[in-house]
């Protein structure tokens, strides 16, 4: 076989492979890197340049800078504020749900988005009586909607700016995707707010996150300590200090020691407030610790996490990170959150530094200036993305040198013909958003990228609206569940099922495609 066929089968087992889903998508990537290199399509060396590309660097710099923001409670709090002022009416709320979500994902993700405000619709949907169902779907929706907002939205806008540079077309602006990212997050909000209430179920979630925004009233009467959470008297949770509840566990080092409120820990970090028994306060002379006591402790934010999340002697009840994101009020480290993004932002719009370096300046600053640690900034990279988007670059190199892109091309001018460049704008929109709903989005993007440029190539017509058709298709991931992680994020709390995600993802996927053959040409002529 030659190179070219043989980048087609490895194309069509990647396809097949992530459709199935039996093998993680990780390995299906750095199997196609391995394949195509065993079978001498590619150099060892263009099969390891995913990894260090700019684009990876970038997205992940973008999860340590997203984490700051979810960390410090900026996600939260914006949450709050906004929806505190809907009041009841449903078109209000969904509609102040989905412009909170599109804005949050503009800046970090569209997982980050709605990851951070998922426990805040499912509780505002409890305390208003209104269905889950009602809520989640519109707010996955809006945040696939709201990436188109700015360059940072997703990686995939990323993917296809990086690409335009390289044809030679120019890199596509900081905002330059708001030209067409703002009509589709209107749009997006229209037909929820009109045809949600007629297509969406009215359910309640399987899976429910946890309300801590009154976290601290909650332990003060649990524990007996409501003159701690008096006015008057000094909260349990602050900017700089928490509570946190802990069980002693079956065969746990603490079994048989003593506890009392008021009692330094071992670390001489924290302070038990108190002790509770079957449910039972275990009064100020304390008691000799037993599998599955409670404890009460309190501390800096800093300390509770340090020594409750990796000690085996007790099990934390409510993470302390939650409880902080949920229930303290915003610090300092906030306010340099927000001016570090800020700073960020304005890197990126006026071009003074290439993305991935203003990205590695703004993680950086994030951990220099201690908004989170280097702990945190680990834990919040998604390995399984960068090994993705790292993964599946060196196919997207075997299908533009092998001159399988300018075969795919050859086919797809064929069947549209002598058609407008309209016609061909509306068939890649529909190539790209058909793959999009079974693979991820991302892997989509870097297969259906380099078939795009050589179209525009054979058509001699210009690159730009076609790669913008590309994005704009790829994140109209609305079919199905399994499209993207944010869809699958809301099916728990929101009790859906497979078949509830097409019926209000129709509609939005149409107005995506006139957005794309319409709204594009007018910007990025042909």
């Amino acid at each position: 076989m030659n190179d070219i066929t043989i980048t087609f089968v490895v194309l069509a087992l990647v396809v097949a492979l992530f459709v199935i889903g039996r093998i993680p998508v990780g390995i299906i990537a750095i199997g196609t890197a391995l394949a195509l290199y065993a079978t001498g399509v590619i150099t060892m060396e263009q099969a390891l340049a995913g990894f260090g590309d700019p684009t990876v660097v970038f997205i992940a710099a973008l999860f340590v800078v997203s984490e700051a923001l979810d960390a410090t409670g900026v996600t939260t709090w914006a949450g709050e504020k906004l929806l505190a002022k809907v009041g009841e009416s449903r078109v209000r709320l969904v509609s102040a749900i989905m412009l909170l979500v599109a804005a949050l994902t503009a800046l970090i993700s569209v997982n980050g988005a709605v990851a951070a405000l998922v426990p805040m619709v499912v509780v505002l949907a409890v305390r208003l009586g209104k269905s889950t169902s009602q809520l989640l779907l519109p707010l996955a929706f809006a945040a696939h909607a709201g990436s188109m907002l700015t360059l940072t939205g997703t990686p995939v806008n990323i993917i296809v700016s990086e690409a335009a540079e390289e044809s030679g077309a120019g890199a596509f602006g900081f905002f330059s995707f708001t030209l067409v990212g703002a009509p589709l997050v209107l749009g997006t909000i229209a037909i929820a707010v009109l045809l949600g209430p007629r297509v969406l179920p009215h359910r309640a979630g399987t899976s429910m996150s946890p309300d801590l925004s009154r976290h601290a009233k909650t332990l003060a009467k649990q524990y007996q300590l409501m003159g701690k959470d008096a006015p008057s008297a000094e909260p349990l949770i602050t900017k700089h200090d928490g509570v946190v509840e802990v069980i002693i566990p079956p065969r746990s080092e603490m079994i048989g020691d003593r506890a009392f409120p008021g009692m330094v820990t071992d670390s001489g970090d924290l302070v038990i407030l108190a002790v509770q028994r079957a449910g039972e306060d275990c009064g100020p002379k304390g008691v000799k610790l037993a599998a599955g006591d409670t404890l009460l402790l309190q501390g800096s934010w800093d300390d509770l996490d340090t020594h409750t999340a990796v000690d085996p002697n007790v099990l934390v009840v409510d993470a302390p990170a939650q409880i902080r994101k949920q229930a303290a009020p915003l610090g300092t480290r906030a306010v340099i959150a927000l001016v570090v993004v800020a700073a960020m932002v304005v890197l990126l719009t006026f071009g003074l530094v290439p993305s991935a370096i203003a990205g590695l300046l703004a993680a950086c600053a994030m951990v220099l200036l201690r908004v989170i640690s280097v702990e945190q900034a680990h834990r919040s990279i998604s390995w399984t993305t960068l090994i993705l988007v790292g993964g599946m670059i060196p196919l997207s190199t075997a299908i533009q040198q092998t001159g399988a892109a300018e075969k795919l091309a050859h086919a797809f001018v064929d069947v549209v013909g002598g058609a407008s460049p309209y016609v061909v704008v509306a068939g890649l929109f529909v190539v790209t958003a058909t793959l999009g709903q079974l693979i991820s989005n991302t892997a989509t993007a870097l297969i259906i990228t380099p078939i795009a440029i050589s179209v525009a190539i054979e058509l001699d017509i210009s690159v730009l609206p076609l790669l913008m058709t590309v994005t704009v298709a790829a994140a109209a991931s609305f079919l199905t569940p399994v499209a993207t992680p944010a869809n699958m994020m809301v099916m728990g709390p929101g009790g859906y099922k497979f078949g509830d995600y097409w019926k209000l993802g129709l509609p939005m996927l149409l107005w995506f495609l006139i957005v794309a053959t319409v709204l594009i040409p007018l910007i990025w002529s042909f």
